[in-house]
């Protein structure tokens, strides 16, 4: 690597159990010129020890694009720290266009519905994720979501690109609720048009399953004397190296104790 003795500055959120470990939505760091991800991530640990079991689950986002930790940084740049996604809180504002968006407001079918449907569309798959009220055998009080919006709506254009270039569809809207989620309410909502109800059903479930593996969405389970992270996907970037018992400390509350 090389060095000039320039500083690099660069602003780092956190989100899910890296938030409640640090106690900070969003640091600042300064490294030196020519800066990888991988000095970021080392530098990150030395300042914040409790976060080191998590680094070989989690990727980077470089202002909204994920990278491997060969990418070098610039001033300015704001990387995000990506556990494994749950598909699953930030502010109160909607984030995102009608067609997708994250929102801290209870989610309407009949809207996204309303949006996809056209005239050439003989068939319209609409999927609901509900809170349950159990997991693991336990009893579930609540859940609460977090995630980063504005990168989870860039996602959800991206999985929507996908399904076009896969499928006929005539259209395609998401919207994923943040915040504390009570049992019975819907947390997200994918809706698919297309002539023929085939392509409508296969593109809307794999539209589903990309929305847990790429979109920045994170989830944790309140029950009865507990409460946890739930270990999500892996996403599609590859992360630095780091210990290995990290994966199955994520495993259980995100590496985090479950509280009493």
């Amino acid at each position: 690597m090389r060095y000039t003795g320039c500083v690099v500055k660069v602003s780092v959120r956190l989100f899910a159990a890296l938030h409640d470990l640090v106690g900070q939505r969003e640091v600042d760091l300064e490294l030196v010129d020519g800066a990888t991800i991988g000095d970021l991530r080392d530098q990150l640990a030395k300042r914040y020890p409790a976060v080191v079991p998590f680094m070989s689950t989690l990727v980077c986002a470089v202002n909204e694009d994920y990278v491997t930790g060969e990418h070098r940084l610039s001033p300015g740049d704001q990387v995000a720290l990506i556990p494994p996604v749950s598909g699953g809180s930030a502010g109160g504002a909607d984030t995102g266009e009608d067609q997708f968006r994250v929102t801290e407001k209870p989610l309407d079918p009949q809207r996204l519905v309303d949006l996809v449907r056209r005239d050439e569309a003989g068939a319209v798959a609409l999927f609901y994720g509900v809170v349950r009220n159990n997991s693991r055998g336990r009893r579930v009080l609540y859940l609460e979501y977090d995630a980063y919006p504005s990168m989870a709506v860039k996602k959800m254009r991206e999985v929507a690109a996908e399904l076009r270039s896969r499928w006929e569809i005539t259209d395609v809207a998401i919207s994923h609720r943040i915040g504390r989620l009570e049992v019975g309410e819907t947390s997200l909502l994918v809706a698919v048009s297309a002539p023929h109800r085939r392509e409508a059903f296969e593109a809307c479930h794999h539209a589903v399953d990309r929305i847990k593996e790429i979109v920045p969405v994170w989830k944790k389970e309140v029950w009865e004397g507990g409460e946890t992270w739930v270990e999500g996907h892996p996403v599609g970037a590859e992360p630095a190296g780091a210990p290995g018992s990290a994966r199955e400390a994520l495993q259980e509350g995100a590496g985090l104790p479950e509280k009493k």
